[in-house]
């Protein structure tokens, strides 16, 4: 069984229909080759600033297990180029996060944006969901439990088995068990190009493979959604500024928490509450 690679000019239902049987889908080309190009540099340059093996979730030695001995994982990408902010409002991403993550939120913010290399010699990462991150709103509902996060692995370089791939279990994510995550030997591994990207459910097994060679990196980033009602990965609202962010889109403004949480059409209350500034004065939004 392999993964289903549908284009980016498909109709969107296509694609949701291949996220919603197998938990993941590939989508070819959804990021242009120049914004893929000008990450990609802006990556590569940065990287020498983190050690391998360096754990950003303040997990400690746990994290560094998560991530990987000869890993190299870093955030905050829109620091370091702005076309992180232009696959902000990608909107073949947008319509699919906008599906998968709307029915159960008012709006939904980056949960984070990271640089994920996987270096020579690395062994396949422990296989896990992403949704965890949430385990006591998560666990209690499963397997019935929402979706709130969605994600996307994205190529900079061509992205093989051999180099390290994501695998994932297609259909796990409606398993019954959620302490069940399977085994390697029922992983497929997501093969890409640069610019196309693994979509995938937050409920997914799934996990970085070997890097089997001896001199080449694994290059790729991984950015998600989550919502609006949850706290992310990231601290993005602390990282950019209301200055750093004044020339963006609404959209952009939102997904890094420089907008308040409005949970309409859903229940619940208004959430990261922000006096209005000068940014919101102008839009004439909250």
């Amino acid at each position: 069984m392999s993964l289903q690679r549908i284009a980016s000019n498909a109709e969107l239902g296509e694609i949701l229909q291949a996220l919603e049987g197998d938990g993941g889908v590939i989508v070819e080309g959804i990021f242009p080759a120049e914004t893929i190009a000008t990450m990609r540099e802006a990556i590569v340059a940065a990287a020498p600033d983190f050690a391998p093996g360096g754990a950003t979730q303040g997990l400690g030695q746990d994290g560094k297990v998560f991530v990987g001995a000869n890993t190299v994982r870093f955030s905050s990408l829109g620091k370091i180029s702005p076309a992180f902010f232009d696959m902000l409002d990608n909107p073949v991403y947008a319509a699919i996060a906008d599906a998968v993550l709307l029915p159960n939120c008012g709006s939904y913010w980056v949960n984070t944006g990271q640089a994920m290399l996987i270096g020579p010699g690395s062994q396949a990462q422990m296989l896990h969901r992403d949704c965890d991150n949430w385990f006591p709103v998560i666990g209690p509902l499963w397997p019935h439990a929402p979706e709130v996060t969605v994600s996307a692995m994205i190529a900079l370089d061509a992205v093989t088995d051999e180099l390290g791939a994501t695998r994932v279990i297609p259909g796990s994510h409606k398993w019954q068990d959620h302490a069940d995550v399977g085994s390697l030997e029922q992983t497929v591994p997501a093969e890409l190009m640069p610019g196309d990207a693994l979509v995938y459910s937050g409920k997914v097994v799934h996990g970085g493979g070997a890097n089997q060679t001896t001199d080449k990196w694994r290059r790729a980033m991984h950015l998600s959604f989550v919502a609006g009602w949850l706290t992310p990965e990231e601290s993005s609202p602390l990282d950019y500024s209301d200055e750093e962010l004044a020339g963006r889109s609404p959209r952009v403004q939102r997904l890094l928490g420089h907008r308040s949480y409005d949970p309409r059409p859903h229940i619940g209350g208004g959430l990261w509450l922000r006096h209005v500034n000068k940014i919101e004065d102008q839009l004439g939004v909250n």
